[in-house]
This record gives C-alpha cells, sequence and structure tokens, in this order.
C-alpha cells in the first residue's frame, strides 16, 4: 500500500495493532494472532472465503430437513428445561409466525443473559438449519437477533461474510471486528497503480474494495461475490499482482540493461554434433534451440527457462548451447540438484564432447581433493571446456577462465541469488535453466517471471505412452507375478521405496528389508539390485553401470531415482506406498519409464490407510500422462507454496490472490506491468513516484538485482 502525496499518517494508521480497535482487548488479540492478524493492514486483507445471502425472508411452514433458513417470528415462550433425569439443561424457546410455530434449542448459553434478552411477545430474526426430531421441528443453536422495533429492519436483510475462524472465536464476533476496521480504516488504504490502468480495467480505487468485500452492499451481483469474481476482490487480487510482475520485469529488465557476450553461431561443433546424434531433433527441440540462439546473440545476457515434459529431450539442447558457448571460446557449466542426476549429464556430454575432441570434467562433492585440485586447475587455466557437477560449482574457489554460460538442470531446487551467483562466476554469463517438473503457466509467470520462457512439448516418435494403474495392498500376489512376466520378457523395472521419515535410516532400513523381501519372493531367477542415498559415489556408479548392463533386472531404490535415470530397456515402475508421493515427483518417477520403444508400464501400489486426498492423487495419474495437466492438478491440490517445494523467496505468499482461480486476472496485471517498466520515463515521470515508492515497499531487498533507482 502506497503513501499519498508523501503522507506517512496513512501507512501509520494500517500499521497499528490490533488493540487499538474498540472491543479488541487481550484475549481476542491473542486469537486473532493465531489467524496471524497482528495489525489493522491484516485484518483488511482478511478476506472472507465465502458469503450467506440473508436478503430473503421464508416461513417456518417452507421448513425442510437439513435445509438452511432465514424467518422472523414472535417469542411465545423462552426457559430453561431439564433434560431427562440427569442434570444437563438445555434453553428452549417456541417462536411462530402465521404459518407455524418451531423449537429453537441451545445446549450452551448463558441462561441469564438469554431470559433478559429474549422475553415472550419480542420479535426476532432466526437463521438456522431444522430438524425433525421426536415428532417435532426443531432448530439446534440457531442465530438470532432482535427487532427491537416489532417489525423487521430492512437492515437486518443483508448478504453477510463468512471468514475463516480459529477456537474460541465466533463468527458474529470475527464479522463484527472485520466490519469495524473496515469501515474506520479502508478509507486509508490508496493505490499507487497509474490511473489510466485502474480506469482501463475498469478496477474500483482499493479504499472502496476493501469497503465493498468486508461489507457487500444489498443490491450486489451475490453470484460474482460468492464466486470471487466481484469487481471489488478483483481489484484487490489485480493490486497484489501488478507489483509482483512490475518488480519481475524491472528484474528482467535490470538483466538486459547489464552487458553481456553476444555469441556468433559459427557450428564449428554443433553441426558435427547434430550429424552425428542417431535420432532427428524434433519440431519443438529445433524451436526451442532457435530461441537460445537468438538469446545468445544479443549484447545482453540470457535469462531463460527451458520447461519440457520428462524424456522431451532437453539436455541436447542444453548440450548444442554449450558448444555454442564453447565455439566462442568461453566455457559452460552444467549445474544439477543431485550427484546422480550430475553424473547422467556427465556421462552423456562425455559421450558426445570426446568423439568432438572436447574436455568435459564432473565435480561433486564426492570428487577427491586430488581429482578436485586437478579439475579447478584446468578450470582456471582455460583448458576445460565444460564442466558438469552440483552446488559445489558454485563455491567460491571454483573460478573459470573464461565462463560464457551457466546451466542449471532442475531448477526449483535452486533459488534466484545461487542463478545470480553463477553468472557473476563469468563476465555476466548467459543463464539458461531448466526444468522437467512441470510449472502451470500461472506458477511459471510468479516464480519465474523474471526468466523469458521456453517450452518443449513434443515428445520424440516412437514413445508409447506409459499405462499408468493404481492398485492396492491385497493384489501385491498379482502384481508380482505381473513384473515376473515383464522381465521374463527380458525387460527391466524399478521399485520405489518413499522416505518413511525424516531419517536417511529408516529410509536405508526401508529399502533394504524391501530388497531382501523381493528378492526371497521372486526367486533365485531373477537379479534384483539395491540403490538408495547411503551409497558412495563408487558403490552407486557401480549399481547403475550394473543395471544399464543389463546386470540387474530389477532395480529396487528410494527417490533417489526420481531424475537422470535414463535406461530405455527399463519398461516397469512400481511405486510402493504412492499415496505418500507428491504429483509432480510421481510423474518424475514415472518418467524414468518409457523411454525404450516397449510398452510400458506404472503400478501405483496404495496402502490401505490411503487417504481421500493421497487416492485423488493417484487417480489424476492414472487419468493422464500429460505433465501439463498433472501440474495443473498438483497447484490445485496443493498450492503454489507447497508445489514449489523452496518459496522463491517469497513470490507466492499472496495474502488474497490465488493461482488456481485467478489467472486471468495475472495475465492482465503481467501485461500492464510490462509496459509501464518498459517505459523510458518510468524512473524520472513524477506521476510514478507512489508507484515505485509502493513497489519498493511491497519487494523489499528482493529488488536488489533490478535497475530500481
Amino acid at each position: 500500500m502506497s503513501v499519498p502525496n508523501g503522507n506517512s499518517t496513512h501507512q501509520t494508521h494500517l500499521n497499528a495493532p490490533l488493540n487499538t480497535i474498540r472491543g479488541v482487548g487481550p484475549s481476542l488479540q491473542q486469537k486473532l494472532a493465531r489467524l496471524n492478524l497482528h495489525s489493522i493492514e491484516d485484518m483488511l486483507y482478511f478476506l472472507p472465503n465465502r458469503y450467506e445471502d440473508r436478503r430473503h425472508l421464508s416461513t417456518i411452514s417452507q421448513i425442510h430437513i437439513g435445509t438452511w433458513i432465514q424467518f422472523s417470528a414472535k417469542i411465545l415462550s423462552a426457559d430453561e428445561v431439564q433434560i431427562g433425569q440427569g442434570r444437563k439443561k438445555s434453553f428452549e424457546m417456541i417462536v411462530a409466525d402465521s404459518s407455524g410455530q418451531v423449537m429453537l434449542k441451545w445446549l450452551h448459553y448463558r441462561r441469564d443473559w438469554m431470559k433478559k434478552r429474549y422475553q415472550t411477545g419480542v420479535k426476532v430474526l432466526v437463521v438456522g438449519t431444522a430438524r425433525y426430531f421426536r415428532g417435532k421441528w426443531e432448530i439446534l443453536h440457531p442465530e438470532i437477533e432482535l427487532c427491537n422495533t416489532g417489525t423487521l429492519p430492512t437492515e437486518q436483510l443483508r448478504i453477510l461474510p463468512v471468514y475463516p475462524l480459529t477456537e474460541g472465536l465466533g463468527q458474529n464476533q470475527m464479522r463484527k471486528t472485520c466490519q469495524q476496521v473496515a469501515t474506520a480504516y479502508a478509507g486509508y488504504v490508496t493505490s499507487a497503480i497509474p490511473v489510466d490502468i485502474i480506469n482501463k480495467n475498469n478496477l474500483l480505487p482499493l479504499s472502496e474494495a476493501f469497503l465493498r468485500v468486508h461489507c457487500p452492499a444489498q443490491n450486489c451481483d451475490f453470484e460474482q461475490l460468492q464466486s470471487g469474481r466481484d469487481v471489488a476482490r478483483q481489484t484487490i487480487v489485480f493490486d497484489e499482482f501488478f507489483y509482483l510482475q512490475l518488480g519481475l520485469a524491472l528484474r528482467r529488465q535490470g538483466t538486459q540493461m547489464e552487458q553481456g557476450i553476444a555469441f556468433k553461431v559459427t557450428h564449428l561443433y554443433t553441426k558435427p554434433l547434430v550429424d552425428k546424434l542417431p535420432f532427428k531433433l524434433t519440431a519443438a527441440q529445433i524451436k526451442v534451440l532457435k530461441e537460445v540462439k537468438l538469446d545468445m546473440m544479443a549484447p545482453h545476457p540470457m535469462n531463460r527457462l527451458i520447461q519440457g515434459d520428462v524424456g522431451s529431450g532437453k539436455t541436447i539442447v542444453a548440450l548444442l548451447a554449450c558448444l555454442i558457448a564453447v565455439e566462442n571460446n568461453t566455457q559452460a557449466a552444467v549445474i544439477a540438484p543431485t550427484s546422480i542426476l550430475a553424473e547422467q549429464h556427465f556421462h552423456q556430454f562425455h559421450y558426445w564432447l570426446t568423439q568432438l575432441g572436447l574436455k568435459v570434467a564432473l565435480l561433486t562433492g564426492s570428487t577427491s581433493k586430488s581429482e578436485r585440485t586437478k579439475i579447478l586447475h584446468q578450470l582456471s587455466a582455460g583448458s576445460l571446456n565444460i564442466i558438469v557437477g552440483t552446488h559445489a560449482l558454485l563455491q567460491d574457489d571454483v573460478v573459470f577462465h573464461h565462463l560464457g554460460l551457466g546451466i542449471i538442470d532442475e531448477q526449483h531446487r535452486f533459488g534466484v541469488q545461487q542463478r545470480n551467483n553463477l553468472r557473476k562466476k563469468g563476465h555476466n554469463a548467459d543463464i539458461l535453466v531448466m526444468t522437467a517438473t512441470p510449472i502451470p503457466r500461472t506458477l511459471s509467470m510468479t516464480a519465474y517471471g523474471d526468466l523469458t520462457l521456453s517450452v518443449i512439448d513434443q515428445l520424440p516418435p516412437g514413445r508409447t505412452p506409459i499405462k499408468t494403474r493404481v492398485t492396492t495392498e491385497a493384489k501385491r500376489g498379482l502384481v508380482l507375478e505381473f513384473v515376473k512376466r515383464e522381465l521374463d520378457k527380458g525387460r527391466q523395472g524399478y521399485v520405489v521405496y518413499p522416505l518413511v521419515e525424516e531419517s536417511e535410516n529408516l529410509e536405508l532400513k526401508a529399502a533394504t528389508k524391501a530388497f531382501e523381501t523381493l528378492q526371497q519372493q521372486l526367486g533365485a531367477n531373477y537379479r534384483v539390485g539395491l540403490l538408495h542415498g547411503r551409497l558412495s559415489h563408487q558403490d552407486k556408479e557401480t549399481v547403475m553401470q550394473q543395471f544399464n548392463q543389463h546386470q540387474i533386472d530389477l532395480l529396487v531404490a528410494t527417490t533417489v531415482i526420481e531424475v537422470g535415470i535414463d535406461v530405455p530397456n527399463a519398461s516397469l515402475m512400481l511405486v510402493e506406498h504412492a499415496e505418500r508421493f507428491g504429483l509432480a515427483q510421481l510423474h518424475q518417477l514415472r518418467g524414468r519409464v518409457g523411454r525404450g520403444t516397449d510398452q510400458s508400464y506404472c503400478i501405483l501400489l496404495r496402502s490401505k490407510n490411503c487417504t481421500q486426498d493421497g487416492l485423488l492423487r493417484l487417480q489424476v495419474m492414472e487419468k493422464s500422462n500429460s505433465g501439463f495437466d498433472i501440474a495443473e492438478a498438483d497447484l490445485a491440490q496443493r498450492g503454489a507454496g507447497e508445489l514449489l517445494g523452496t518459496k522463491q523467496a517469497g513470490l507466492t505468499d499472496f495474502r488474497v490472490a490465488n493461482l488456481v482461480t485467478d489467472g486471468y486476472l495475472l495475465e492482465m496485471a503481467r501485461q500492464d506491468a510490462f509496459v509501464l517498466a518498459a517505459r523510458q520515463d518510468f524512473f524520472s515521470n513524477k506521476a510514478f513516484i507512489n508507484t515505485i515508492n509502493t513497489l519498493k515497499q511491497r519487494w523489499g531487498s528482493r529488488l536488489e538485482l533490478a535497475r530500481v533507482g
């Protein structure tokens, strides 16, 4: 929120603690704190999660079992009544209108207050859900209001907001507090989004928007209000998205304003490599490679994200990009999140690069001291063309002779700062990041909104879709028979176990026990191997070589195989306790098979205590092979922050906006923010001073990577 005309009084009011509100004492303040509500501004942003339309009255005769009803009636009797022979009592009230009568009952109440307030002959407004009990209609714990004038005041027929609650905090108290805050303080809120953008998108002043969401007008469109498509909520969401996108636009612009390397594409190494490949590049790979080339030829640093489903061929695009850097007498670095994925990339790169007379090395945390010293010397001397590794490449003592291109694989495991650190290893080196974890469009526009996006949306020809089936523990015998039949055809498979608890020892124990059990169940005719995170680098390498060379039929593994394993003969994936995995992880695991021409299968074995949410995830996997469909379902089920794993420095921490339902507003806000950021007079025009101040306030130190004056 911005401060109009530099006046800090408004922001002071909004930052005030909640005990400045009349009626908010220590007890209520403590309860509100449990909902993460500490200031006036917090309360304004605490929007209702739904609304109740109480603009219309029914009659008692229209009561139906289990149906919510609102009616006005006169109290015929009201008193405390003993329940049965015990000590328990209830407060019972009989009310009537011209159509009939009904009993209202409370089991939890303050007797003296109730008797004083609700007396015979008084007219009341009743809201509740009826039941038919022992031959009579009754409403248990209804909401009830006095009609003091004897007739129903129009202001009592209204739309009411319904807020999330916490223990000990009732809806009436929460509603009263929020509406009190909105009435007294919404006027202090101002939006510094330029007026022409507000008008173009038919938005409200931000102060009016907050007042409307907490105190909806009686004549408003209830359907729009309930669905979150009302202009008031849209205004607040747009405001949140706009400043996020403005910051991302400036961060991208900051990169484009820096002087980078304008590479020349000479085809010295790229053409010979393409000629040697045993396959043709897909149209999608060619399109993305063209986009990468244009970026590398530009005079400013590349900052591009390649998104492609499992097996879409991102690695070969990355290798060709590395060769463009090498053709220009610079070096390239490829960073992967795990040593297994780094090793996989290294072996693929080494196979092709040695044929081109180029040198590549592997540097991970398990590289020996002497080998590391040798690699670092070659790197700084310039005798090493490409280096592949893990986070170890980001350490201070890793010095390049001339780094031209940095590639980060599985981008969601790394943050913005690590990207920037890699760029600084060269003189504003080009950065290419890749992910096989499909990212919904809305999420890519937030967490990776400062990157230019390329999508490899096509799989290589000849790939047969993987058949996925969800089954239960009770059918384990049938599953094992199916596994044997597949192995008897000369194929290979994986059996994956989840991390039961955050303990490597327990993970190891579970995998080892499963390995031993499977050996017994399958018998001596089948060769079973074991791969887990506690194995040494050399032992992992040995196991993977044995699996690659078909000296192992079935590989029992933990999620260490989630990314980077490529064995075309492996056509079977069995995931134990599959409900413990997230959708993205299951999709990654499934992507370890289906890499050859044989029909591949993924069997998701769920345990008997699988929850409804867990079952929904597994059913999504069964229905779709599309990583993008799965990503959208994952976003809807888990939300942005959890889906990313790392929260990308708070870029997805929205107070109101929802990436699942508000994507259309994100598109609008992004377009307007990027147009504004591109204006040459954005920083010099006084009309945008408040916009820039609000931007700085919202982003804080995260704008360090952008050009913000």
